[in-house]
């Protein structure tokens, strides 16, 4: 059966095809490179990891609730059209925002993949080529667990949201080397990796945890590759350059801003679009939600030099001006160093289990010599 078959809706078979422009760039200086870069080639070379044997797949998960958490996390918690849901109706409701979140995460994992392949080809540094390389390997994995996720755990897929095709398609339409990493490595991979630090840790699902703190323990390095890579040709660009890169960045950010409104859950189940989002608007719990996911974004928006009056205002608008002063490098750390420990402590309980088992076999061994 295909994918096409588990869709809420209709989703025309085919491709969806975005149109490339701009040059396929070579570089035949194969000895000079930034350390920074290279290093973190390295890393991306040490870090590569197999979904299959990793991640606990056996785990049951709840389509209605997979992260397990409480039915006031709900989007339209409280609102009129919430209180108007019996029990069944609010699992269907459960089952449709599981949906909807890991699939926008699916085809960002997707268009993250085909943007990578594209810096591969277009950036005119090999050190750069070298560590695009890696992310390639790294998002089809991501595009690998969260499409098995997805299949077997929910059952239910939602297309792409309109706000993410748009950014990507012009991400990649542009001629420009550098709007594939302001676009994809700066905002779509920048929420993307602050959106799953937020359901991580909200997750009382072992799982779901799983999942994302290991996609986002390569996430890591994806922000840290685009700020590498942008910051020092963005402090050669004219203001006009500059200007034309912050007007993108700008419409991009109010795109991801958008990109989290659940609306197509809400059109699709036949509810008041309207007043589903109007409710989720104004509370409280999606604003602090929707202002967490620019922790990545600003701080790095401003490391690599895109900090003019019209972007500092356009944050404020959103209100996350506030978020400039994040420590990304400790943020990012701290992502990677979950995932570690999670590792270790699969690894001590499969440890602790066989001792437990050695344990018993010698009890029943020495219960037995003794009755002879």
């Amino acid at each position: 059966m295909s994918t096409y078959d588990h869709y809420v809706r209709d989703v025309a078979s085919g491709t969806w095809d975005v149109p490339a422009a701009g040059s396929a760039r070579f570089s035949w200086d194969y000895d000079n490179g930034r350390d920074r870069l290279l290093s973190l080639y390295q890393r991306g070379k040490d870090k590569q990891w197999d979904a299959t044997t990793r991640i606990d797949w056996d785990i049951p998960v709840n389509p209605a609730n997979v992260m397990e958490q409480s039915e006031e996390f709900s989007p339209i918690y409280g609102s009129r059209q919430w209180e108007k849901l019996n029990q069944a109706e609010r699992d269907e409701l459960g089952t449709h925002l599981s949906s909807w979140l890991f699939s926008q995460f699916l085809h960002g994992e997707q268009g993250a993949l085909t943007v990578a392949a594209r810096i591969v080809e277009s950036v005119p540094d090999l050190d750069s080529k070298f560590y695009a390389a890696t992310q390639t390997m790294d998002e089809a994995r991501h595009v690998e667990v969260y499409s098995r996720f997805i299949r077997d755990k929910i059952g239910v897929f939602y297309p792409i949201n309109d706000d993410l095709a748009r950014l990507l398609g012009q991400a990649l339409s542009d001629g420009r080397w550098d709007y594939p990493y302001l676009g994809m490595q700066v905002l779509i991979e920048g929420l993307a990796l602050a959106a799953f630090g937020v359901h991580r840790d909200m997750s009382n699902n072992p799982l779901v945890t799983q999942v994302l703190a290991y996609v986002m323990q390569d996430e890591a390095r994806h922000v840290a590759f685009g700020r590498l890579a942008l910051k020092d040709y963005y402090a050669q660009l004219t203001d006009a350059e500059r200007a034309e890169r912050e007007e993108f960045l700008i419409e991009g950010c109010y795109l991801m801003n958008n990109r989290f409104r659940a609306q197509e859950v809400w059109e699709t189940l036949g509810f008041d679009v309207a007043e589903c989002l109007e409710f989720t608007d104004g509370s409280p719990v999606q604003q602090a939600f929707r202002s967490l996911l620019f922790t990545r974004i600003v701080p790095c928006v401003r490391d690599i030099g895109l900090w003019g009056p019209r972007v500092r205002h356009a944050f404020a608008d959103l209100g996350v001006l506030g978020a400039a002063d994040s420590d990304l490098d400790a943020l990012m750390k701290a992502d990677e160093d979950l995932a570690d420990r999670i590792d270790q402590e699969k690894y001590d309980a499969e440890v602790a289990a066989r001792k437990a088992e050695v344990d018993a076999v010698i009890a029943a061994a020495a219960a037995d010599e003794g009755e002879n």
